[in-house]
Formats: C-alpha cells, sequence, structure tokens
C-alpha cells in the first residue's frame, strides 16, 4: 500500500452502511472516501448526508477509481457475487456483506478472484469480531463445559414493510439467508466443525421466501445444534451452549453491545456472569480486521473457506426443506 490508511467506498446506500460508518471513522487506519449509487443524484444526496467527499453515479465509476482501497459490498443478497468478482478484478479490497454468497459456484467464483487478484475478501459477520464471541470460544475450547454437546439458537424480528428486499425472492431473500445464518455460523464456529448432517422446515409467506425457518444440524454422535429465525415473530436473539460438565447463555450474542454479560455454571438453575467489555462500535472489529489484513498482512478472522462452509451448510437446510 502507497499509504498507511484505508480508503473506503460505499457499494450502495443500504441502510446497514449506517452501522459500518461510524466503525470506519473510529479507525485510525482508516477512512471514508466515497460511495456510489445508480444515480449520481441519490449518490450526491447521500454524500451530503453522510458527509463523505465524493460520490460516483455508478458501481462502475467507483470501481474505477484510484481514490478507493476497500469496497463495502452491501447490496441485496443475490447480487453480492457479481459486485465482489467485479470489484476484486478492478484492483478493490472486498469487505462484503453476509451472506457472502447464496451460490456454492458463486463462492468458489468469488475465491478464485480473490487468488487471483491478490487482494483481500472478507465476509462482513460482526459479531465474529467481538470479545464477547471471541471469550464463548475460548471457554468452550478450554473445557470450561466440558465436551459441547449442543448449541441452542434463535434470531427473529418483524418486518412490517411489504416491499423489504428482504423478502425479495428474485434477490435471494428469505429469513435463513438474512438472521439464521447467524446462529448456523455461531454453531460451527463452536464445535470448530461442518455439521454432518440437517434437517429442516419452511414456512413459505406470501412474498415466496421463508419468512419461518427450523433448523437441526448434527455435528457428531451426539453433538447437535438447533435453532430457529424469521420475519414473523418479535424481536428475540439468543445462544445457549450445554456441555457435558456445563452450560453457557448468551443473551445478546449477535449484536453485542460495549458492554455484555454472560452467563456460565454447571447448570442452568447455578449461572454466573460473566462480564465482557467490547468496543463502542460494534462493527468496528471488522474493520480493524481488514486493515491487519491488507496493511499487515494477516489472515482475516473468517476464512473464506469457513465463509464457503457457512454458505454450504445454509444451501444444505434449504434443500432438506424443499426450498430453492
Amino acid at each position: 500500500m502507497p499509504h498507511d490508511k484505508l480508503r473506503w467506498g460505499l457499494l450502495s446506500t443500504a441502510r446497514i452502511n449506517r452501522a459500518l460508518i461510524p466503525a470506519i471513522r473510529a479507525s485510525r487506519r482508516s477512512e471514508l472516501v466515497a460511495v456510489a449509487s445508480r444515480s449520481r443524484e441519490q449518490a450526491e444526496h447521500y454524500a451530503r448526508e453522510w458527509n463523505i467527499p465524493r460520490a460516483f453515479g455508478s458501481y462502475e465509476a467507483m470501481l474505477e477509481s484510484d481514490a478507493v482501497d476497500v469496497v463495502y459490498i452491501s447490496l441485496p443478497n443475490r447480487l453480492h457475487a457479481e459486485w465482489a468478482i467485479r470489484a476484486l478484478r478492478a484492483g478493490k479490497h472486498v469487505l462484503c456483506e453476509k451472506p457472502i454468497a447464496t451460490r456454492l459456484d458463486d463462492m468458489d467464483a468469488m475465491i478464485a478472484a480473490a487468488r487471483e487478484s491478490g487482494r483481500v475478501l472478507a465476509e462482513a459477520f460482526m459479531y465474529r469480531h467481538h470479545p464477547q464471541t471471541l471469550k464463548v470460544k475460548a471457554l468452550v475450547d478450554s473445557g470450561a463445559i466440558g465436551t459441547p454437546k449442543l448449541v441452542r439458537g434463535a434470531f427473529t424480528f418483524t418486518i412490517s414493510r411489504p416491499n423489504d428486499v428482504r423478502l425479495n425472492p428474485a434477490l435471494d431473500g428469505g429469513s435463513l439467508w438474512d438472521v439464521g445464518c447467524y446462529p448456523v455460523s455461531y454453531a460451527r464456529l463452536i464445535f470448530g466443525r461442518e455439521p454432518l448432517a440437517v434437517q429442516g422446515t419452511a414456512v413459505i409467506g406470501a412474498s415466496g421466501v421463508d419468512e419461518t425457518f427450523l433448523g437441526l444440524m448434527r455435528f457428531g454422535q451426539d453433538a447437535f445444534a438447533q435453532f430457529d429465525c424469521g420475519f414473523r415473530a418479535p424481536e428475540r436473539m439468543h445462544i445457549e451452549v450445554v456441555g457435558s460438565e456445563g452450560v453457557i447463555v448468551v443473551p445478546s450474542p449477535f449484536k453485542p453491545s460495549a458492554r455484555e454479560t454472560i452467563y456460565l455454571g454447571k447448570s442452568s438453575t447455578a449461572l454466573e456472569p460473566v462480564v465482557v467489555e467490547g468496543p463502542e462500535h460494534l462493527y468496528l472489529g471488522e474493520v480493524e480486521d481488514m486493515a491487519d489484513a491488507v496493511l499487515e498482512g494477516k489472515p482475516p478472522r473468517i476464512s473464506l473457506e469457513d465463509s464457503r462452509g457457512n454458505v454450504q451448510t445454509l444451501l444444505a437446510l434449504y434443500r432438506v426443506a424443499g426450498v430453492g
């Protein structure tokens, strides 16, 4: 790199950008320099609103610019692979929102493009960088609850807008892709391997996508994970890790605050609080991880093989549920 700061460009004006912008600005090794939209008017309006120096009236224009080092892709799911590959081939590093891809051949093409270009490609699963997640993983790996036997999780909320992109089957909407990917990722992290078999049940709404999904994954002879996710229930987020000798309860696993409490004990009736301090900005971890990878040559915390495993598991769950 000819400079010691990563110059970030936002490829789209999606709502999720609001979470990443403060994190980029909080990083000493990053600066937000550009935003791109499908229209110059929209890009310029967004740039004024968020005090971003440069606005591009097309995604292609930003990829052609030498002013941007890293592109954050927050487009609808179906467009992730296309624009990640185009950005990599244009010489940009890429942080791509989860799910990084919705097809294995797309995932493999993205991995190939990253290797051929020599650029960093990483999936934006912000919870994986938070000290709370690292603490839970460390406790499990240290044997604090014995051998992990079961991971139970949930992530639901209610979508009220009928035109929400997450309800659009043409753009690979659906609750498993959008929020079910979190408990699936968490279970794979805890067990440290891929599931051997999966079962799934989907409730397809009038939208044509799964608006509720229930899943079961088997990681061994007596190692399982079960979860539910959806767009038609109140906001719920939790993880419980059950081991042969204890339990860890994580009340806020996917969007933790700067100070969170997890609970650890030998039984569900004898849990002790464990306080975990985190960054002020939830998304700062993935920004710093990109800076580590690009500026210092460290491997991203979430490897492309890890991301591929999550995509493969989600696709298997959809397949057994008869979706897609």
